[in-house]
């Protein structure tokens, strides 16, 4: 399947915090706010998907393919809606630096639940 250029598989949402309550926060449930999404009712669409926090690391790594690359990358998944607004829960392989609020996190079109 080839795409044309201005499509792509994901939807562009930010890191706004973690989960938290009045003394604690909960670093494990990551708070995201997708793009286009301003309501509850439209977010079961998201609930699933996969999501990725996409990063450059200081260092270069060998990766699967054999080439070296700085870009690193932190899978999760949707799990749950957050308050009325249309933001969402996720939960990530490892935790998201404090450093990544506030910035972008892509949400896979995929896997599918239709």
């Amino acid at each position: 399947m080839v795409l044309p250029n201005n499509q792509r598989l994901w939807v562009k949402a930010v890191f706004t915090g973690y989960r938290r309550s009045l003394h604690r926060q909960r670093e494990g449930i990551a708070l995201m706010k997708v793009e286009g999404v301003h309501t509850r009712k439209e977010t079961p669409f998201y609930m699933g998907k996969r999501c990725a926090y996409v990063y450059r690391g200081r260092n270069s790594k060998l990766r699967r393919n054999k080439k070296k690359s700085r870009l690193r990358v932190i899978w999760g998944k949707v799990v749950k809606a957050h308050g009325k607004s249309g933001a969402v829960r996720a939960r990530f392989k490892s935790n998201l630096p404090p450093q990544a609020m506030g910035r972008r996190v892509r949400i896979m079109m995929y896997p599918s639940n239709i």
